[in-house]
């Protein structure tokens, strides 16, 4: 989660002004505003995150402390591969998080038979992603969602229309999934090289490779 700070400040001789501070990880915006408080110079300290919902301190304080038990600082990588020749497709996926101040990565893939291209291939590997933080426990976060997949990360974002039915039938899926979820995405395109871990996962799925792990990061 990231949030700006919200800041009057008064100096001794009754000076006011306002400072709004750039987009930052809530953990580090806390520290900021205990700093500031010592300084007795804070007229009042508010947060705002992506979404745009403002918090007090005491607030933020309190959601820190209640998702440090769930996985948190979430980002998910996909890929999707497809073979025209056999009809199949290799789903990837690797999501990083953090739970209980330790840091972990689930890696998982799947084939599956029942697709017809490789964009929608992709499509199904996100989706197949959201069903692994579903099970997580993820929700009512924000997600980092990282791909190399132009098609899927842009349709999503809105910056390319979706005119397919089938490639549109999936976007609409993984918008329920998020919203059911109540996930807020961030979609970052990526070249295939700095997504070569999904892109590996979905490689060995084609080629009959099953890969499930959870393990954490040291």
């Amino acid at each position: 989660m990231h949030v700006r700070i919200e800041l009057v400040y008064k100096t001794p001789k009754r000076t006011e002004t306002n400072f709004v501070s750039d987009l930052m990880p809530a953990a580090q915006a806390i520290l900021l505003a205990e700093d500031l408080e010592k300084t007795g110079r804070a007229k009042s300290i508010t947060f705002t995150d992506e979404t745009n919902r403002s918090w007090r301190l005491k607030e933020l304080r309190q959601y820190m402390k209640g998702i440090e038990t769930e996985p948190h600082n979430i980002k998910v990588y996909f890929d999707g591969g497809f073979d025209h020749d056999t009809k199949r497709s290799g789903l990837g996926c690797a999501v990083y998080y953090d739970q209980n101040g330790k840091s972990f990565r689930l890696r998982k893939n799947a084939l599956i038979v029942e697709l017809h291209s490789n964009n929608e291939a992709e499509y199904a590997a996100l989706h197949f992603a959201l069903k692994e933080l579903a099970l997580l426990g993820v929700h009512h976060l924000p997600v980092i969602i990282i791909g190399d997949s132009q098609v899927v990360i842009n349709q999503l974002n809105g910056e390319w229309p979706c005119l397919e039915e089938e490639l549109s039938n999936w976007a609409d899926r993984i918008e329920d999934k998020l919203k059911e979820m109540g996930i807020q995405p961030e979609y970052t395109l990526v070249s295939r090289k700095s997504n070569r871990e999904a892109d590996r996962l979905a490689t060995q799925a084609l080629q009959e490779i099953e890969i499930t792990s959870n393990s954490e990061i040291t």
